[in-house]
């Protein structure tokens, strides 16, 4: 079947999987005060997060708009769009009113957009596991059954080295945030319906590290039937530190590391992991 796979540049891929997939990335842009990136191949990650945590105002996303959709989705039959949580960003309402526009132009044309209700590498592993099942040459709508199967069974969870974005964009006391400090704490963060929630405070980044470790085997089940992903911003070896940690601990079928691009980076900041399963 001739399919295409489109995601937005919240889903971090390595240049390994983009020649598997075939995946084309519609990019967001940030914006730092008065100047504007777009999170492509283009971005110089390292220099932005230099220049998002010498900034005294949070960074603000923007999502892809109607247009940059329809220019990916004019020459195209199957296409599949993955796209961060609609509950966290409006890429997936860009890419639905895309899909609307062309369909009545194309009443035959296939568009199926996937809220993946996560973000960063569980974006990642959806897009994989959309390309799994494309393989094999299902029908769409099995394609479709299985993919958002795959989506509600998904755990995502943060480990955070600090919360300067949370403090600037207003989602968190500074003054909460300088005690976490002092005290050395740090918050691992999980999913919850597409949005974000507090699963644990720990003191100490290693204690940290091995809670989030434990935490796979509280959440997860299956695991060997599972891929992991591994999402690192600015912080190989604490990625693949931690890849040694799970495989020591869990049957995992895979795991995959891949590093943020701009858009993951705001979230998570400098040193800190996302992963999914």
């Amino acid at each position: 079947m001739d399919y295409t796979i489109i995601a937005d540049s919240c889903c971090d891929v390595t240049e390994e999987m983009k020649k598997e997939t075939g995946v084309e990335l519609v990019p967001l842009t940030i914006r730092i005060g008065d100047k504007e990136y777009v999170d492509d191949e283009s971005l110089d990650v390292k220099k932005y997060l230099q220049e998002m945590n010498n900034s005294k105002t949070a960074p603000k996303t923007s999502c892809p708009s109607i247009h940059d959709f329809l220019e990916r989705f004019r020459d195209k039959k199957n296409i599949f769009v993955v796209t961060v949580s609609a509950a966290l960003s409006g890429t997936y309402n860009s890419a639905m009113q895309a899909k609307a526009i062309l369909q009545e132009e194309f009443k035959d044309r296939f568009i199926h957009v996937f809220d993946s209700m996560t973000a960063v590498v569980g974006e990642t592993l959806v897009h994989l596991k959309l390309h799994e099942y494309l393989k094999k040459n299902m029908q769409n709508t099995e394609v479709v059954e299985k993919v958002n199967k795959y989506i509600k069974e998904m755990k995502t969870f943060f480990l955070l080295e600090n919360m300067d974005n949370l403090v600037k964009s207003g989602r968190l006391s500074p003054i909460i945030a300088k005690a976490a400090s002092m005290l050395n704490i740090k918050p691992i963060m999980g999913d919850d319906n597409g949005t974000i929630r507090l699963v644990d405070k720990v003191r100490g980044y290693e204690r940290a590290f091995r809670r989030l470790a434990d935490i796979i085997g509280q959440e997860g089940s299956r695991l060997e039937e599972r891929v992991l992903g591994i999402a690192h911003c600015n912080c190989l070896e604490r990625a693949l530190k931690f890849k040694e940690l799970v495989m020591k601990k869990y049957p995992f079928k895979d795991v995959i590391v891949v590093e943020m691009g701009g858009v993951s980076s705001t979230y998570a900041n400098e040193g800190g992991l996302v992963i999914a399963f």
